[in-house]
């Protein structure tokens, strides 16, 4: 059996040009480029280890992996190194712990200073929500869930002088976190008692200083005795603790759904289902090929380590059943619509809520990557019919719809394509998911959760079902102890680490493209990504938290970390 890096070798020297198999004119040439996809079906086989969860690759261990999709060497060195360096327990009981990951991470890294300060304040709180690790689940709210009964007492002191939850509704004013996902989830034990979550809602108002602020939070779905709506009026411990619960759920949705499922798991059905399916003379291999550099072996490895029985995961309140499951919920709710930036702000109706620069960033860059695949796309497809008769084409989106998205038809995801603008968009999902998505989910985890109060994968305490009886000695009981903290501490550093063989996005260094017209179209599209770089810079330059996760010139070109 010839391995990938033969079989690309020699396609390269035959065929430097690339082209699609209804406009090959040899029949030496197409039963080629048929038997080079024969050779990659046997050699990546998917694995369905959960009939609900996105297929993967078949392989177990990275050293089983072709040479060319394992990590480089200088990668793998450093990553080894990096460990070896975080003698965790250690640095703790002497006091260094901070000394050496500010010596070690450089400057970049003091961001977590700034929230350890601030992770109290209610502006910071919102904050989050909109520039954070997670900023894609807070919406406008047009109208109060029956099950969330705030009344128009409960919040008008927080409001402006004069209005009422009604009207702050009406000027688009009032937001809302729903975190009904993790209603009724199983949890791990914990000292031989099951640990809890929260599942509720939390309520924001942007005021008149362009803030967003909390002014309720329900800590379960339905309303009870027991299920206080906890205020800003209300004792500081209590209103602290609520809060406490708000972003532990949120960093747990965060983890498991929108960071591991959608930018992990599914980058990797993109992958399997290119390798599989598409020759290397295929032009869409050719363009999407590097966006997939490393992304199986970072996720057999996290497999192991991470998303495993006894793996990191395994330690937060959901435990491994529950993140299962959490990730099953999620794929069963997610739609077409979520996956595309721009669709997904305006469904949520976030278009003009001001300060959200995950928006902007994204949003420009959604620009700039549509333009770039709309012109290779259209280059090759010149029609539709053109588009109908690749078969190969065919046969990828159609696996990424069986193994990926598991045949859901309801979420609006194509089984086929029909025209070229069906192509231009679901490539830029693709790219723009394993490249910006991922940066923006995965860049800030230090930064935001090192300090473990202000967002903490395990509580070990569950909810307040009363107002009064908390206390700052509760919040201390609530969070985990010094080991567990540690744990989750050397995970979000490691996941944000950067290594020298990093590549980012729009940087094409094997040009795989031999044609003068796609080398220009590539020339244009960095181009474009160093104009936007540089306005980030200089709108950074005069925020006091700068958002960096979105600048081009810092991120990866695929999901290797």
């Amino acid at each position: 059996m010839f391995s990938t890096s033969i079989v690309e070798a020699v396609a390269s020297d035959l065929w430097p040009q690339a082209v699609q198999i209804f406009k090959e004119d040899h029949p030496l040439l197409i039963n080629h480029r048929k038997k080079e996809v024969m050779i990659k079906k046997d050699m990546y086989k998917w694995e369905i280890d959960d009939e609900k969860l996105p297929h993967h690759i078949h392989f177990k261990d990275v050293l089983e992996f072709p040479a060319e999709l394992r990590f480089s060497f200088s990668k793998t060195s450093e990553m080894l190194n990096a460990k070896r360096k975080m003698a965790w327990l250690d640095l703790l009981n002497d006091g260094k712990i901070l000394t050496t990951l500010n010596t070690s991470s450089g400057s970049g890294r003091l961001k977590y200073q700034y929230v350890a300060q601030h992770w109290k304040d209610d502006d910071f709180f919102g904050y989050q929500f909109l520039n954070a690790t997670n900023p894609t689940v807070i919406k406008r709210c047009l109208e109060l869930p029956p099950n969330f009964p705030v009344t128009e007492e409960m919040v008008k002191p927080f409001l402006e002088d004069g209005s009422s939850l009604k009207k702050e509704m009406e000027r688009g004013k009032i937001f809302i976190c729903d975190q009904r996902i993790m209603d009724g989830i199983p949890t791990r034990k914990y000292n031989g008692d099951c640990l809890h979550v929260s599942s509720g809602f939390c309520l924001f108002y942007l005021n008149q200083e362009h803030k967003l602020m909390p002014v309720a939070i329900q800590l379960r779905q339905q309303p009870s005795e027991q299920n206080p709506i906890f205020l800003p009026s209300d004792p500081e411990p209590d209103w602290l603790l609520a809060k406490l619960f708000v972003k532990s759920t949120d960093v747990m949705m965060y983890e498991v759904v929108h960071h591991l499922l959608i930018t992990h798991l599914l980058a990797e059905v993109f992958t399997v289902a290119t390798l599989r399916n598409f020759p290397v003379i295929h032009p869409l291999y050719k363009l999407l090929v590097p966006h997939f550099r490393f992304t199986l072996h970072i996720n057999t490895q996290s497999r192991i380590l991470l998303f495993a029985p006894d793996g990191t995961l395994d330690r937060s309140s959901l435990g491994y059943e529950g993140t299962k499951e959490l990730m099953r919920r999620g794929l069963s709710e997610m739609t077409y619509s979520s996956l595309c930036l721009p669709d997904n702000i305006g469904a949520r109706g976030l278009e003009s809520i001001p300060n959200f620069y995950y928006r902007d960033d994204g949003l420009e860059l959604w620009k700039i990557i549509k333009s770039f695949v709309k012109h290779i796309v259209e280059y090759y497809y010149p029609s539709d019919n053109d588009v109908c008769k690749d078969t190969e084409l065919q046969d990828w989106i159609s696996e990424i719809f069986t193994h990926g998205f598991l045949g859901n038809k309801h979420a609006g995801f194509p089984a086929g394509f029909h025209t070229v603008k069906e192509v231009v968009k679901f490539i830029t999902m693709v790219i723009f998911t394993v490249t910006a998505q991922h940066a923006a989910l995965n860049s800030g985890q230090f930064d935001y959760h090192f300090w473990i109060p202000n967002g903490s994968l395990l509580l070990c305490k569950p909810p307040p079902t009363n107002k009064g009886q908390s206390s700052m000695e509760t919040i201390l009981e609530t969070l985990p102890n010094v080991g567990e903290t540690v744990e989750f501490a050397v995970m979000f550093w490691l996941l944000c680490d950067k290594y020298s063989d990093l590549v980012v996005l729009g940087d094409y260094p094997e040009e795989r493209f031999d044609e003068p017209t796609m080398k220009q179209m590539i020339k244009e599209f960095q181009a474009e990504l160093s104009y936007l770089s540089e306005a980030i810079t200089a709108r950074n330059s005069k925020l006091d938290l700068p958002y960096t996760y979105l600048d081009p010139k810092e991120i990866e070109n695929s999901v290797t970390i």
